[in-house]
């Protein structure tokens, strides 16, 4: 069968055990395995961190380079253990998720064929991408579900607002052009738009700033305006995370609230949690 069409049931059972355990973050096994990654990531992103700091380098140096390789061997095991595991295992290499847990092994092979004082600053910069592995919290995060359905359910009425907010820049960034002009430090219309982002979203740069009384009122009016723009897309998204929250189910055994689609077992307890019992 093509490794493409295959499901689930297609896998040995060891793999089937092993897929459960790794992708089944719902299940005992699982929840005890991103328990033990999630601590093995925090772990190495502090590596990478102490590492960075040249007198920590120069006393702990060998202690950084086994730290290093331990995780090295242990993510690159946890990597071709999904591989294994994976009813397609082209589209997990393939997926976001699958490129993420490649690039957190890579940097530290790549260290070894890469030599010389020259390049001594490349090497740091490839090793930063281990910091990467930090995305793969979601893995661990059941909430990360609930917002990624939030965000989806609510992207019509953020295109929308986006949209109003790119108007409203264009606009008062035009008539800033017309008020200030050239001489106030507002060249052309793109700086100008430029001007009424970092404006509108409270950063303030203050590279550029109106100087006449009208162009003083226009940005004031704008500022007051971008609080209320920051507050829009916020409500927005809880009110979805919201909703989907009132339409999942709980544990029947610990009364947690259920954060994923679909789920069969407890995040909480581990409990089996029929879907029929939900609907």
């Amino acid at each position: 069968m093509s490794p493409s069409k295959r499901t689930l049931a297609d896998l040995r059972p060891w793999q089937q055990k092993l897929h459960e355990i790794i992708f089944g973050y719902t299940t005992p096994g699982g929840k005890l395995f991103d328990i033990v990654l999630l601590w093995a990531i925090l772990l190495s992103v502090l590596a990478v961190m102490l590492e960075s700091v040249k007198s920590l380098d120069e006393r702990f140096g060998t202690l950084f380079l086994v730290v290093e390789w331990t995780f090295t061997v242990l993510f690159s095991l946890e990597y071709i253990a999904r591989i294994l595991s994976s009813p397609n295992p082209r589209k997990y290499i393939f997926s976001f998720m699958g490129i993420i847990d490649l690039l957190s092994t890579l940097p530290s092979f790549v260290g070894l064929f890469i030599t010389g004082s020259s390049s001594l600053m490349v090497i740091r910069s490839i090793r930063l991408i281990r910091v990467f592995r930090v995305l793969k919290l979601t893995h661990f995060m059941g909430g990360a579900n609930q917002i990624g359905n939030a965000l989806y359910n609510s992207r019509y009425k953020i295109t929308v607002f986006l949209g109003t907010v790119v108007c409203v820049t264009i606009i008062m960034g035009t008539v800033m052009y017309l008020v200030e002009g050239p001489e106030n430090g507002f060249e052309d219309i793109p700086t100008s738009i430029y001007w009424a982002v970092v404006t509108v979203t409270t950063v303030g740069y203050g590279d550029i700033a109106p100087n006449t009384t009208f162009g003083q009122m226009l940005a004031s009016l704008l500022m007051i305006l971008g609080y209320a723009i920051i507050a829009v897309p916020t409500g927005i998204v809880t009110s979805e995370m919201v909703n989907a929250k009132n339409k999942m189910g709980k544990c029947p055994e610990c009364d947690a609230q259920l954060t994923i689609d679909n789920q069969v077992f407890c995040h909480m307890c581990g409990t089996k949690v029929p879907g029929e019992e939900f609907k």
